[in-house]
């Protein structure tokens, strides 16, 4: 039977907050290294991911289709199912649809509202959720079952590492054009007649690198929140259980004057952590 996989998406966890992090459990995984996204926000790098691409290394002196080639035939490996390349990819061009070709039940659990079933990222997948809670790992834990007559296939976005970073309400420090603007626009939109783009403009303070580097602190902290969470997968997971463990995209916490991700062309938009391995 092939292996058990379980993808994990760390949405918009960056490499070094990753690398800041205490990991112990998925460094019994693997010991991560950086990679790159192919999209600056959740929905576009979510089409790359569940097409069967992998976040990549930027080689250089080659041609991108050979890397694409190479990438897929390691499915192979990663899952002991033999003779997988990128023609098996074809036309559909999705990892859940080759994975119940090959007798896998496939089962999506996604926290990003962009990801919602009616969206299309539900195809070929058994069971895809959303989950009605933007931080949620432990409960897509709790419904995690395997088989010993049928390998699974668990993809699992997480809104944990992504903003507000499990922050609430007063732990939140007020951005103006991101959280105060967005928090109280209907409300002034209602009481002046003035339109969403008048009330961006009213704001003239970004924000200040103290405001970035707390929160930039506590993405690390999320990150060992879910690291914490991961052990009790990883012995819910059978003997031999492939994982993933990356994220969708990156994000700035001041650099260039940027904030986020999305319309942001900045490298740390695109550095991200990945580890992969199996349960010993």
């Amino acid at each position: 039977m092939p292996r058990n996989f379980i993808y994990i998406i760390m949405d918009s966890c960056r490499y070094d907050s990753y690398m800041r992090a205490r990991t112990p459990n998925m460094d019994r995984i693997s010991e991560g290294h950086q990679r790159w996204s192919y999209a600056s926000w959740t929905a576009p790098s979510h089409h790359s991911i569940f097409m069967g691409q992998v976040a990549h290394r930027s080689p250089s002196r080659v041609l991108a289709s050979e890397v694409y080639k190479k990438e897929f035939a390691k499915w192979v490996d990663r899952l002991d199912v033999p003779d997988l390349s990128f023609t098996s990819f074809v036309p559909e061009l999705s990892l859940a649809k080759v994975l119940s070709g090959h007798g896998y039940r496939t089962t999506g659990r996604v926290s990003m509202p962009v990801l919602n079933p009616f969206t299309g990222f539900k195809r070929f997948f058994d069971d895809y959720k959303l989950m009605s809670d933007h931080n949620d790992f432990a409960g897509m834990i709790e419904g995690v079952e395997f088989s010993d007559s049928q390998p699974s296939y668990y993809f699992m976005n997480l809104g944990e590492t992504h903003y507000p970073y499990m922050l609430k309400d007063d732990s939140l420090p007020i951005i103006s054009g991101v959280h105060g603007v967005v928090k109280g626009m209907d409300e002034a939109i209602a009481r002046t007649g003035d339109s969403a783009t008048d009330m961006a403009s009213d704001e003239d303070e970004f924000f200040s690198q103290e405001d970035m580097t707390s929160l930039h602190e506590q993405q690390v902290r999320c990150v060992e929140y879910v690291d914490e969470l991961l052990g009790s997968l990883i012995e819910k997971a059978p003997k031999d259980t492939h994982f993933i463990i990356t994220s969708d995209h990156g994000e700035c916490f001041g650099e260039g004057d940027y904030f986020g991700h999305g319309p942001v062309m900045h490298e740390k938009v695109f550095e991200i952590p990945f580890l992969e391995g199996r349960k010993p």
